[in-house]
């Protein structure tokens, strides 16, 4: 068990499967030594959390759905990876959107659910520059979508 993994265990939390694009694209791409994950929106098991944040879900929600797409990205790049997290170099860069209503403003504070979520698992090598953007929509009404740059070997 690699590191990335033994973390995920410590912290009780189980990678989905990778979702499957709903659209004309591909869910990553390598070119050379970074991978670019494709955004991943608050989706999971139970159909994830949706809605506007700061009108249908509180900042505290808007975080955890941001920290849904976190795991999602982790999923993503896992098969990128051919199931080896250990090949992670370190997370690039974040790009968050949250479907923000027009009275809320702590965008950084909903996707350092993402952020946060890649220092929990991978330490030093999670530390990434980042985007933080409010949105008017999302696809499928999801509260919040993250991609991401990683390099890996």
């Amino acid at each position: 068990m690699s590191d990335p993994e033994r973390r995920l265990a410590e912290l009780g939390l189980t990678l989905p499967e990778p979702a499957r694009p709903v659209a004309n694209y591909v869910p990553f791409v390598r070119a050379g030594g970074l991978i670019h994950i494709s955004g991943q929106v608050s989706s999971d098991a139970s159909g994830g959390l949706r809605g506007v944040v700061g009108e249908d879900l509180d900042a505290e929600a808007g975080r955890l759905a941001a920290r849904l797409c976190g795991l999602n990205i982790i999923a993503q790049l896992k098969g990128a990876l051919d199931g080896d997290l250990s090949r992670l170099v370190r997370i690039v860069k974040i790009n968050g959107f949250v479907q923000a209503g027009p009275s809320f403003f702590d965008i950084p504070q909903v996707i350092n659910g993402c952020s946060d979520l890649m220092v929990e698992v991978f330490g030093d090598k999670g530390r990434h520059a980042r985007s933080a953007v409010g949105v008017y929509r999302l696809p499928l009404n999801f509260a919040v979508e993250a991609d991401a740059i990683a390099e890996v070997r």
